[in-house]
């Protein structure tokens, strides 16, 4: 089978995995009881992120393949997804807030690190078919979108949004993906014999980026950027759904497919994605960056002004957004990170940059978020004070980035 379409289809199930739950898990949450506790559940996946990204990463550096590393995460987090939502089937009502935290806790733990791992096999794979990773991996990461979208749009209609059936789907898909890894090309380790430090034993070399003022200030921006990466996830369905209790919003699309009308962030991602290459090479990573950021300031403020009926033209404009806001962030990083780094760190630079963004920056932003929710005297203000971040950060990050002009590697 062609590698493109391989790795199209692990990049599929990939991102199927998380499109079942993540953007309508906290409405289940909400009517739990759990609606003043939503962004631990999110938060939770940042606060992994912290350190199973790099150690898994580091593992498959210098000792397990990273596409066989890939498949147990997959297994471990299916089977632990599985779990929770049969506790939460068996339990109805009477679920309890920690033992349902502790089942999707360590589930995320094993998931958040496959990310990295997913772009490491591809990344890898295409580099050694001599494939240009810039120009080829963009059309492959569409498909991890699309199979995002396919899964929202199924637990949408299978009435899944509101039940712990989402959890179930994504648990299978997990195992399926374990299975599916067996297929893939391999992956090098690095069995080097020559007398090794420390921090090269332990993979700690990617940290050694830090060194670098323009990879510093790369990460720490990434970092401060990634406190909004989860915030629309955690809170837009839960939001639109709001308007429900409202009778001229109650029969509306939008808070009767709460799960459609938000897809439409993720099929404006499978556009943007594509137009990643172009923008990379004829812009550079700082203006990239500074579009995704400003994308974010766009994003919460449309949110804060729209409504699911004269206004769901403005809730349309924040999903449209979305997919330069996301894509010009997460891809064009990994990207910038894969053009910077050597091959023997490639995993584990992958996994740093998964902790400073949806690890330390995405925990420090549902926190701060759960706040801004629950004190807010409305959806409004809370949607205007997060849009007001984004626009802080993106000028800030306007001044200080300077990145260097080199080469890209091939």
């Amino acid at each position: 089978m062609n590698l493109k379409v391989r790795l199209a289809a692990m990049n599929f199930l990939e991102f199927a995995v998380w499109g079942a739950y993540l953007t309508c898990m906290g409405r289940y949450l909400a009517n739990l009881g759990f609606g003043d506790n939503i962004g631990w559940f999110y938060s939770v996946q940042g606060f992994v992120s912290i350190f199973m990204p790099a150690l898994i990463g580091i593992i498959a550096d210098r000792w397990i393949q990273a596409q066989k590393m890939l498949g147990i995460c997959h297994l471990l987090a299916g089977l632990f997804m599985i779990a929770a939502a049969w506790y939460g089937y068996s339990n109805g009502a009477d679920t309890q807030f920690g033992t349902l935290f502790t089942l999707y806790s360590l589930s995320v733990a094993f998931f958040m690190p496959t990310i990295a791992l997913a772009n490491s096999v591809a990344f890898n794979a295409l580099t050694q078919a001599g494939m240009d990773t810039v120009k080829d991996f963009p059309p492959i990461r569409v498909f991890g979108t699309v199979g995002f979208i396919l899964m929202m749009l199924f637990v949408d209609v299978m009435g899944f949004q509101d039940n712990q059936n989402q959890f179930l789907a994504s648990g299978i898909l997990s195992v399926i993906l374990f299975g599916y890894t067996f297929t893939l090309p391999a992956c090098p380790v690095k069995n080097s014999q020559e007398k090794q430090s420390l921090s090269d034993a332990l993979g700690l070399k990617a940290f050694s980026l830090f060194r670098q003022r323009e990879m510093a200030v790369f990460f720490i921006f990434s970092l401060l950027l990634g406190v909004c990466l989860q915030i629309s996830n955690g809170y837009a369905n839960v939001f639109i759904n709001s308007f429900g209790a409202d009778p001229q919003y109650a029969d509306t699309f939008g808070v009767q497919h709460t799960n459609i009308l938000i897809s439409l962030s993720q099929i404006s991602e499978t556009v943007c994605i594509l137009l990643i290459p172009f923008f990379m090479k004829r812009f550079g990573i700082k203006k990239v960056m500074l579009i995704a950021m400003f994308g974010w300031v766009f994003r919460f403020a449309f949110f804060g002004i729209g409504n699911p009926g004269s206004g769901v033209w403005l809730f349309i404009l924040s999903m449209i957004v979305y997919g330069v806001a996301f894509d010009f962030f997460n891809i064009s990083g990994s990207l910038f990170v894969e053009s910077r780094t050597d091959e023997s760190i490639r995993s584990s630079a992958q996994g740093l940059f998964m902790l400073m963004t949806n690890g330390v920056g995405a925990s420090l932003g549902m926190i701060a978020a759960q706040a801004v929710v629950n004190n807010a005297s409305s959806w409004q203000t809370a949607w205007y004070i997060f849009a007001a971040y984004a626009l802080v950060i993106g000028l800030a990050f306007a001044l200080v980035f300077k990145p260097e002009k080199v080469q890209q590697k091939q």
